[in-house]
């Protein structure tokens, strides 16, 4: 797989290794870029300490940071993005970040796609967590369209809108775990033991500028995307980000009208009466710029428009699976991303009222 190079430099199983959870997790990914063991070559086994959930779900919740690391690698190492922290004039502070493409914020006249998932334990890169480890990187990371985008000549930005406070308690069990410096065996042990057992309440600190989705989209919107000059902006939108950049559309009306040309809506969770309600403006703009892939047992592309949801249309997403919509249906995104540029028209919309015919009478009469 061309976007994956499988060399020891990019091994998942050598981030394990520098942890102290090598002999728990003993996994990593195989050519075809799905998770397995090393030695049995079998899918991941969740119930690893026999009927135990609270062991199982701690070992769950550590492979879940581990895989969150490694994509963060990939990104920066295999789709060469950027690390971008905020909000930007901040120092010592807990900070959340992004990813963006060299040029995304310079080059001209080229497209702009901004990743938006599903919320979720999942940080950015990912579509689904669970989706990686069980059906592997190319079903649940975002890679394979960051390739597809750049292979396009567009830049990105990869949103991270999960990553919202930090917990002071498991940041330093986290540090006691990825060690660099492999300690001895028995110390491993007692780091390992006391991470399984029984935590204690979270020490949360939430992350300014970005304590909720909502919050983080805004100010990279304010920030960065607004900034961009000459960029046709599109979105892909999953789950919970459709509800997102729904309050994002309603929050900044007319940049977003003005700025964005397409979105891909990913069996989206949005509503547009309460989130829209009857602004027929905002109405209009999404019956031309947005298209919905939603869960259905019909074949891709299909029309799959309800008699509850028919504000814009919607297809198929060629899977019932919501967390294999996004690779299931990435091809057909594309397609349709180049067909609503090049049937883009240049429409400024503006504050000023709508002259309607009463509106006409009304001032003739006066």
């Amino acid at each position: 797989m061309k976007w994956l190079p499988v060399t020891q430099e990019l091994s998942f199983q050598k981030l394990i290794e520098q942890s102290d959870l090598l002999e728990e997790l003993k996994y990593d990914f195989n050519e075809k870029a799905e998770l397995r063991h090393t030695e049995t070559q079998r899918p991941f086994v969740f119930n690893y300490y026999k009927n135990v959930l609270e062991r199982n779900s701690k070992r769950y919740q550590a492979l879940g940071h581990l895989l969150a690391q490694y994509i963060y690698e990939l990104l920066e190492k295999v789709c060469k993005l950027q690390k971008v922290y905020i909000p930007t004039e901040a120092d010592k502070e807990p900070r959340s970040f992004f990813f963006m493409s060299e040029r995304a914020l310079t080059s001209h006249h080229s497209v702009l796609l901004v990743l938006l998932q599903d919320h979720g334990a999942f940080r950015a890169g990912q579509w689904s967590q669970q989706a990686i480890i069980h059906h592997g990187l190319q079903h649940g990371s975002q890679i394979p369209c960051i390739q597809m985008a750049l292979q396009a000549h567009y830049d990105v930005i990869v949103l991270n809108p999960n990553d919202n406070f930090v917990d002071l308690k498991m940041e330093n069990e986290w540090k006691g775990l990825l060690t660099q410096n492999m300690g001895s065996s028995s110390l491993k042990i007692v780091q390992a033991e006391n991470f399984f057992s029984l935590q204690q309440p979270l020490q949360c600190i939430p992350k300014r500028c970005s304590n909720t989705p909502e919050e983080h989209v805004a100010y990279i919107w304010d920030y960065f995307i607004s900034k961009t000059e000459g960029k046709d902006v599109a979105f892909i939108v999953h789950g919970y980000g459709g509800l997102v950049f729904m309050d994002l559309l309603v929050r900044r009306k007319w940049e977003v009208m003005n700025k964005v040309y397409a979105v891909a809506l990913i069996d989206s969770e949005h509503h547009v009466g309460h989130q829209l309600g009857s602004d027929v403006q905002l109405l209009a703009w999404i019956k031309h710029h947005c298209r919905e892939w939603v869960t259905s047992p019909k074949p891709l592309d299909k029309p799959a428009t309800t008699v509850l949801r028919k504000e814009f249309p919607m297809v198929s997403a060629g899977t019932e699976k919501h967390n294999l919509a996004p690779s299931s249906s990435l091809q057909s995104i594309f397609k349709y991303f180049k067909k609503a540029l090049k049937a883009k028209t240049t429409i400024n919309y503006s504050r000023v009222p709508i002259v309607t015919r009463s509106c006409t009478k009304r001032k003739q009469s006066a």
